[in-house]
């Protein structure tokens, strides 16, 4: 068994939900075994960025993006499913993490604001 760690980022996401859904979510997490992580498959999987080695694990309406250290979960970011955020981290696009960090409807609004001052 892992110990789980979470970013700021993590905590501040999962602060957001209920507590049932919190310990589901934390259980999902923390329930993860070597044997997954050796051969993922779904609802976990892997791939490298920018010389890391992320695993993301589908649980629910959440994608939790973390990496492994020894005997350790660190986990980097809680996202929703099917949000921009989730897309632009685990498509690799060459985004800040400060993007990644938005909320959807920041970014539009954002967009929206350029398209006005281009005017």
């Amino acid at each position: 068994m892992f110990q789980v760690t979470f970013s700021d980022q993590s905590m501040d996401e999962l602060n957001k939900l209920e507590m049932s859904k919190q310990l589901e979510l934390v259980e999902q997490i923390s329930g993860v075994t070597f044997e997954q992580l050796s051969q993922p498959r779904e609802p976990l999987s892997k791939f490298s960025r920018g010389g890391t080695t992320f695993y993301r694990l589908r649980a629910g309406g959440f994608r939790c993006y973390f990496e492994v250290d020894s005997n350790s979960l660190y986990n980097h970011y809680i996202l929703h499913k099917n949000t921009l955020p989730d897309f632009v981290f685990r498509s690799k696009l060459p985004l800040s993490e400060d993007l990644i960090m938005e909320q959807d409807q920041s970014f539009w609004k954002y967009l929206n604001s350029l398209k006005k001052n281009s005017k």
